[in-house]
């Protein structure tokens, strides 16, 4: 695949072999984000478990003490006092089965998250296979199927962000964007590390942290040193 100049050059200020530190990742991370607009920097993290098994599946939610950088829409599932709730906490879409009949019928995609309470589940969950591949589907673990509307709603205005398993058991998440303070990316990086370290299965054997790579959105992957990740601190 041939590469734009501008990845080229930010790739040169990279040793592909050489395991950074998660500071000096950071640093680099945003010398690298050399697009005209302002890149997403991104957590790739590979971990030694097999998602295929139930009790190795890693999956939860945390909020990035300087939030994503980005404006999320939030789309909640609930009716009667519950959507007042949410409206007053500032979701930005309220229904029930108006919404869910929205999706199906309108192909409608313009939320980034879902928050139902559990009664509207039996409904929304048949739309698991057009919410399912899409990272969609409400989840209890995620604090996502809750009654405690406006918490979630706030949490996730302010920051909050699912990370999960994918298929080839990697998580992929955004810790910020290319604009944010060193200190702010690394408490983000940081907070998250320390989330996805905590939620390790008892069941997973050998080395739980396989590799850990920064990148910025069009720019290349640095390599993370996993020895350094939760004793580095932005201070």
């Amino acid at each position: 695949m041939k590469r734009g100049k501008k990845y080229q050059e930010s790739a040169k200020l990279i040793e592909k072999s050489k395991l950074y530190d998660p500071n000096e990742a950071v640093e680099l991370v945003k010398k690298t984000a050399s697009a005209k607009f302002d890149e997403t920097i991104e957590a790739h993290i590979r971990l030694g478990v097999d998602s295929r098994h139930a009790d190795q599946q890693v999956r939860g939610a945390v909020v990035l003490p300087n939030g994503t950088g980005k404006k999320i829409r939030v789309l909640v599932i609930a009716k009667g006092d519950k959507a007042n709730e949410a409206e007053a906490a500032g979701a930005d879409f309220v229904g029930a089965e108006d919404m869910i009949a929205k999706i199906q019928g309108e192909n409608w995609f313009d939320f980034d998250v879902i928050v139902a309470t559990p009664n509207m589940m039996g409904q929304l969950g048949r739309l698991g296979r057009i919410l399912g591949p899409k990272g969609l589907m409400p989840n209890p673990k995620a604090g996502t199927v809750t009654m405690d509307i406006g918490n979630a709603v706030k949490e996730i205005k302010a920051g909050k962000i699912e990370y999960r398993l994918d298929k080839t058991n990697i998580i992929h998440v955004p810790v910020g964007k290319a604009s944010f303070e060193t200190d702010k990316l690394l408490e983000n990086f940081n907070t998250l590390m320390n989330a996805v370290i905590k939620a390790r299965p008892s069941a997973a054997k050998g080395q739980y942290l396989r590799s850990v790579v920064l990148t910025a959105t069009m720019g290349p992957g640095i390599k993370v040193n996993q020895a350094k990740i939760g004793s580095s601190s932005a201070n």
